[in-house]
């Protein structure tokens, strides 16, 4: 036999293997058998199931108290800091006292997710219902923990969304017979994410449940934004995830070939205790989240009183329509966008439209000067972003955003100066220069450096030898070249992508930069409109979101909310953060024949190779002349921004060189990205 048919034969043994199925008899057997096992033992017999007292649960209290019928009131808190937005969670798993479901794309194994899964479970044995519900592209990875999971307690259950093949672990060959057989039905997943307490309090945003969500992880860690908001559209949100554990497309884990299979085999396992990489920091978070005082200050403090919230959310129609009529979550932030007179401020990790976008945005922009909206955009750059094939489809359409569509287009660096990262959370190795961790770069001595500048590789003194000679030990020992290879790394960029996750190991390696450092990449999804309304979710305003998955976002018409939001938004945009992208200077010659033939290159679906691109990165110099930063439109532009590049901070090599060949043959990959 030769070595061409013995593959073909292992080929299909594996299809073979991935078609194979429980019976229904088999699948009852394990549903009964976890059935058995579940614990009803509670650890609490008061009525409140021992809740803890919390003052972001108060908020839900005072806002039913303050409502009426027609005048409903709402608190709303951004969570834009990481551990922050886990400290949240704790302690509103916590004061539970009857309900909590949770809704989300990614839980995986490492610290956060295993800190958060042992909260869940001690809040079922306090005697709260606890219903799970993960995508199962993105769900937690071992077949034993789900096992476990299914019958740990009696008050504990756990479903997976959409489960291909009917198993809750997929091989690499198992994926490519769902991708050949059923591509549309494999590409839709559940992005909703959700945290509803009691069915008062809900969280919701662009955080799933991993490590890089929360500055936990020590290369990568995701500039992301979610919103708590107490009150009544909680009822709203409550009915919304009934819709998604009740459909047909969420099983039970047990009920899952792979899953029902270990248990029929050995049983139910126990779960293992946690082994955390970094037990004192889970430690840290545990005791904080119990610090009534400490958890008031940091959040309940700052949450906003507002008026009436509205939810929008598809729902699992969407998965089952042939049109876009069930997309309700696109059709109302377009319906939003449109509306706009004066501005759109936007963010969004991954700048690739869908047609129907592009019209919009081209309406827009077709509009009378007087009332055509200001567009701002935020999104990642190559060197930040966690998907390069994105990256390299908006850059093929750069002059279409700048010029036919009037965006100004700011995209994150790698290493942002004053962004709400937590660097000392990260677990990265610090360097001994005395700087104190606490202090952000904004307030910190123009002569020091902050953790930030610290981890990227800046010094704060071109001729302190030693502060030099620790940079270089620091950078390599931080070699972003020398960590793309590794599992957890390549994990963390290539999970909001289904259609690619089982694509070439290359595929989902970040792009190698020039120095060395704590990367942080954009995962924000944010709106404000004319600085009235502030809108917070997890649409990616991507093709993506419009046709294969399910989104949803938080709209606040609030003008203290929306100026909340757009602070933050515009933090992200600022110098220190963002450069700005700009149509490039004009070659001295042939300018308009340069125009028009990028032009009708970028017409093309295929061969997009002409190399003079029509827009490039630009830095702020500040000095007299230029205190503050400027707009591309503004006169004094060029005065104040020096260009760097089309893909500064990159390493270019073979990987630029693989972007631009997305550039010229990826645009057929737009409508799954």
């Amino acid at each position: 036999m030769t070595a061409a048919a013995r593959a073909l034969v292992v080929v299909l043994a594996l299809a073979l293997s991935a078609c194979a199925s429980l019976s229904n008899v088999q699948r009852d057997r394990a549903t009964a058998l976890v059935a058995a096992a579940r614990s009803t033992q509670l650890d609490c017999t008061r009525i409140d199931a021992c809740a803890q007292p919390s003052p972001l649960r108060e908020l839900a209290t005072r806002a039913f108290a303050e409502s009426t019928a027609s005048a409903p009131r709402h608190y709303a808190l951004i969570l834009d800091r990481g551990p922050e937005a886990l400290l949240a969670r704790i302690n509103l798993i916590r004061s539970a006292t009857t309900a909590i479901d949770l809704q989300t794309y990614i839980f995986d194994e490492d610290d956060a997710g295993r800190l958060v899964l042992d909260e869940l479970l001690t809040a079922a044995r306090r005697g709260v219902r606890v219903r799970v519900l993960i995508d199962q592209l993105a769900a937690l990875k071992h077949v034993d923990t789900l096992a476990a999971l299914a019958g740990a307690h009696v008050n504990f259950e756990l479903r997976l969304y959409s489960p291909v093949l009917g198993r809750a672990q997929t091989s690499y060959p198992q994926y490519a017979l769902a991708a050949a057989c059923c591509w549309r039905r494999l590409n839709q997943r559940m992005h909703t994410k959700l945290l509803l307490i009691d069915g008062a309090v809900g969280i919701t945003g662009g955080r799933n449940y991993q490590d890089d969500y929360y500055d936990w992880d020590d290369e990568y860690n995701f500039r992301d934004r979610d919103l708590l908001v107490a009150g009544p559209v909680a009822h709203v949100m409550g009915a919304d995830f009934a819709l998604f554990w009740d459909d047909r497309r969420s099983v039970a884990v047990e009920r899952l070939n792979d899953v029902g299979a270990r248990l029929l085999k050995q049983g139910v396992p126990a779960l293992p205790p946690a082994q955390f990489e970094r037990p004192q920091r889970a430690q840290a978070m545990r005791r904080d989240a119990g610090d009534a005082a400490l958890v008031a200050q940091r959040l309940s403090a700052q949450a906003l009183p507002v008026g009436a919230v509205r939810y929008i959310s598809d729902t699992p129609e969407k998965h089952r329509a042939h049109t876009v009529e069930q997309a309700q979550a696109t059709g109302s932030l377009r319906e939003l966008i449109e509306s706009a007179q004066d501005e759109v401020l936007l963010q969004t990790p991954y700048l690739v439209l869908s047609k129907a976008a592009q019209d919009m945005f081209r309406q827009l922009q077709q509009r009378p000067r007087e009332q055509r909206p200001r567009v701002i955009v935020s999104t990642n750059s190559l060197a930040a972003t966690d998907a390069f094939i994105a990256y390299a489809l908006s850059y093929k359409y750069k002059r279409r955003y700048l010029r036919e569509f009037g965006f100004n287009i700011y995209e994150y660096k790698p290493f942002p100066a004053d962004a709400p990262i937590d660097i000392a959370a990260t677990g990265a190795a610090l360097p001994e220069l005395g700087v104190s961790t606490a202090v952000a770069a904004t307030d910190a001595d123009p002569g020091a450096l902050s953790p930030e500048r610290a981890l990227s590789g800046e010094t704060g003194g071109a001729g302190d030898d030693e502060v030099q000679t620790r940079h270089r030990e620091l950078r390599d020992r931080y070699d972003r070249r020398s960590a793309v290879g590794r599992e957890q790394y390549r994990r963390a960029l290539s999970r909001e992508y289904a259609a690619l996750r089982y694509t070439t190991r290359g595929a989902n390696q970040p792009v190698p930069l020039k120095r060395a450092g704590v990367r942080i990449g954009m995962h924000a999804k944010s709106l404000v409109i004319d600085g009235r309304i502030g809108v917070v979710g997890t649409h990616n305003f991507d093709p993506r979101g419009d046709h294969y998955n399910t989104e949803s976002a938080v709209v606040i018409e609030d003008a203290g909310f929306a100026a909340a939001l757009a602070a933050s938004i515009h933090r992200d945009i600022a110098p220190a953060n963002s450069w700005v992208i700009a149509r490039r200077d004009k070659p001295p010659v042939f300018s308009g024949l340069d125009y028009s033939i990028g032009k009708a290159f970028e017409a093309l679906p295929l061969f997009d190779f002409w190399p003079m691109r029509y827009a490039t990165s630009y830095e702020f110099v500040p000095g007299p002349a230029c205190p503050q930063p400027l707009p591309p439109s503004d006169p004094g532009f060029r005065a104040c921004y020096r260009p760097v590049g089309d893909f500064p901070e990159v390493a270019l090599g073979l990987k630029g060189l693989t972007t631009r060949i997305f550039t010229a043959f990826g645009a057929g990959l737009a409508p799954i990205l």
